[in-house]
Parts: C-alpha cells; structure tokens; sequence
C-alpha cells in the first residue's frame, strides 16, 4: 500500500504578526511549525503503516525552508519527502496549489490512500484537499475521525455537526484529518537520526520543469482569487467600578446596565 501525505509548514499562530502598512503576514524571525491538522494526518498514514504495511511519501509546497517540516516527518516515521518549490508558483492560491499539488502526486503515481489536513491555521479555507481530489478523479471524504483499512477499501467516520456519518470507499480515495482522528507521535530516536543526522539531504525538490502543469493556471497570475487584506483584530479592554452603599444596591445597578446592553 503506498500513501501520500501532503503537508504544509505554516506560521505559528502564537507568534503571528501583521504588516500594518501592507496588510501581509511578517514571516521573517517567525516560528514555524506542520500545520496541526496535516499532523494528524500524517500520525492516520503512519498508523496504518504500523498496522497494514505501507510506504508513506510526505510532500510539501512551499519555500525552501518548509524542508524543516518534511524533516520532522521524516523523523516521526515517513518513508520518502518531497518539496515541491518553485518561484513560479510563489502567490498561488487554493485553486493553483491544489492543481500543483495535484501535478507532483501524479508524478509519484501508484498512490492508495492520499491524505491531507482538514485545514490550514493560515488561510483556515478547508478547500485545497477537496480540489485535489476533484482535480485527480478520485473519490473524497474529509473531516475523517475515524479510518479502518479493509480489503480494497477503507471504512471512514465522518464527522459533522449534526451527527458522524459512515462512509466506504474504494481506493484509491483521499482523506482530510481533522484532529479527533488521533494524538501524533513524537519523533522516534532513530527515526531523528535518519532525518538530522547524516549531511546526506534524502528530500527531493521538484520545480515547476518537473511536472505537467499549466503555467497560467499557476502562481499568483494563474490564481482565480486573492487575499485583499490579512489584520490582526483590535483588541481593547473597558472596566468600569459599580458604586454603591451595599451588595444589594451594586446588583441592582448592574442589572440595570446589563438590561440596557440586551446583554439580559
């Protein structure tokens, strides 16, 4: 059985900071962490590689640093890495990343399982796994909480508002993780010294050459939207001391302040 994991390194949201002039993240001096919900995504292959047998392929998009993510998964258990970078896919949006993204796992082939987080903290879209598989012509089934491997087919609980749904499919079928579908290991030991400790580099780096993509349908010209404006919310905090002679006069005026909010 062979998975893909597609993972994306992302700003950690703690430390996030805003360009108040031009209203785009500042990414320089920032820390950056595996979007948590790829996480869980990964931990759902590497089960599955513990239970079943499987190669597990992590791939990624981005800038060169994003290698340190695809390290740490090395690290956790996977069995190859991709970076995928390129500056002409640099502005992409959701629609020209799936289509990217989409290029390079044909490009690995021979694929069963494809899974990917339910969302990204950066852009919280949800829709970059959903385009993948619509752009490959594969079944989907996100928010998966739950994943059974059976003969040909995996049996997935489905998590939504109302109530878990039961879902089978046929491989080859993608999945997005949502982060009830399992706790992440750590990075094993050995597992560190394969990905960190030998000046041996084991990712491999594709660029735009590499695969079978449209250049207008790619980058910030081939992308359909774009982000107007990100900003931090304003945060400003009030008090205001209630006077009065007893407990009983102080309730009575609060009440009467909470009345006039509609706040009771």
């Amino acid at each position: 059985m062979n998975i893909i994991v597609c993972l994306k390194q992302v700003p950690d949201t703690n430390e996030v900071r805003i360009n108040q002039e031009t209203g785009t993240l500042i990414r320089d001096g920032v820390p950056s962490i595996i979007n948590p919900d790829d996480k869980n995504a990964l931990e759902a292959a590497l089960a599955i590689k513990d239970e079943k047998g499987a190669k597990v392929t992590v791939l990624s998009m981005g800038p060169p640093q994003a290698k340190d993510a695809l390290k740490e998964a090395l690290a956790m258990g996977a069995d190859e890495a991709i970076l995928v970078s390129d500056r002409a896919f640099g502005g992409s949006d959701t629609w020209a990343t799936a289509t990217i993204l989409a290029a390079a796992i044909e490009k690995v082939g021979n694929y069963d399982i494809i899974l990917c987080g339910r969302q990204a903290i950066d852009g919280d879209t949800a829709q970059v796994g959903p385009e993948i598989a619509e752009f490959l012509g594969v079944p989907q089934i996100t928010y998966a909480k739950e994943i059974k491997v059976g003969e040909d087919k995996l049996i997935v609980t489905r998590y939504t508002e109302t109530g878990d749904y039961i879902i089978e499919s046929k491989l080859p079928v993608l999945l997005t993780a949502i982060k009830e579908l399992n706790v992440p290991r750590y990075p094993s030991v050995r597992g560190i010294f394969k990905a960190y400790g030998t000046d041996v580099d084991e990712i491999k780096v594709w660029g735009s050459n590499d695969l079978e993509v449209d250049p207008t349908q790619i980058g910030l010209k081939g992308s359909p939207t774009n982000v107007y404006k990100s900003f931090v919310p304003t945060k400003s905090k009030t008090a205001e001391i209630i006077e009065g002679i007893s407990g009983k006069e102080k309730a009575t005026i609060l009440i009467s302040k909470l009345i006039d909010l509609k706040l009771i």
